[in-house]
């Protein structure tokens, strides 16, 4: 499937702001279930400086400066992405789980040592019992590793229930798993938190989300989602995609932007400024499918 992809963010400040040092997480990242086109940045007020660097995971970062008064702040990432679907999971490949878990630490191949990182805490995900205990649910003795990953994302997406007003951005990961509510991010946060309590490798995904209308109406523009979701490192089948939000595989409704241990390592924009006050927060995400047309 082909999209093009658009992501404005804006903020509006209470009072101007002198000076803005931002960072800005929003070019897809390009493989061969991601392909990414083109992508374009737009930014008003036009920034002072711009630089593009690519981050330890991979991702492309832009580091941006404002150095002019402004009230209003926009970032525009557009982008033209062709999306396809993985190989479709065979489980019986994945083998048991407990052959990840045990032999990662020994894997010096160039795969193994990049999803050896990915096993230990980080700053919003702390290894604990209780997910472990969760985890273990699923994760029983010489079950596959695909199975029991599959029924983990199934079981997430049945106890904890959407809810955008009981979480923050930086709400706990163990208070989301007390409270069974929060938002994509959360769900994601407590499913690489499960894994990681035993001893898997399970990074965080971030990207876009298809949205569809109700039958017989248009298409609502600016409705798409800004996503995320898990990806766990499984010794015989590589690295698997699962959406516990959904309870789905991610297929070419997902368009990937970037990954890393946790959101805080992908945010879509953070930075410094000098001045503004309190402000107002509006994000716009649309993925516009582009069929029948050879190329972009």
């Amino acid at each position: 499937m082909l999209y093009k992809v658009s992501h404005r963010t804006t903020y509006r400040y209470g009072s101007p702001v002198s000076m803005g040092n931002h960072v800005a997480c929003l070019k897809p990242r390009s493989y061969e279930q991601n392909l990414l086109i083109e992508n374009t940045l737009r930014i008003s007020p036009s920034p002072a400086t711009l630089t593009e660097r690519v981050d330890y995971f991979g991702n492309v970062l832009w580091f941006f400066t404002v150095q002019e008064p402004h009230q209003e702040l926009v970032v525009e990432s557009l982008s033209d992405v062709q999306r396809t679907p993985g190989a479709k999971v065979d489980v019986q490949v994945s083998r048991p789980w407990e052959e990840s878990s045990q032999l990662l630490a020994e894997d010096h191949s160039p795969a193994g040592l990049d999803a050896f990182q990915y096993r230990f805490e980080s700053p919003r995900i702390r290894i604990n019992p209780d997910f472990a205990a969760y985890a273990l649910q699923s994760f029983t003795p010489k079950r596959l590793m695909a199975d029991a990953l599959m029924e983990l994302t199934s079981r997430i997406h049945r106890d904890f229930r959407f809810d955008s007003r009981a979480t923050t951005v930086r709400t706990p990961t163990e208070e989301v798993f007390k409270k069974r509510g929060g938002v994509c991010q959360d769900f994601a946060h407590v499913q690489i938190a499960c894994l990681r309590s035993i001893n898997l490798a399970a990074r965080y995904v971030s990207g876009y989300l298809r949205t569809y209308p109700p039958p017989g109406k248009p298409r609502a523009i600016g409705a798409d989602a800004s996503h995320a979701w898990v990806s766990a490192y499984c010794r015989s089948a590589g690295w698997l995609d699962m959406d516990p939000t959904n309870n789905v595989a991610p297929t070419d409704g997902h368009v990937t932007v970037a990954w890393g241990r946790d959101y805080g390592d992908v945010s879509p924009l953070r930075g410094l400024i000098l001045g503004g006050g309190g402000h107002k927060l509006h994000v716009e995400v649309d993925m516009e499918p582009v069929e029948d047309e050879g190329s972009f």
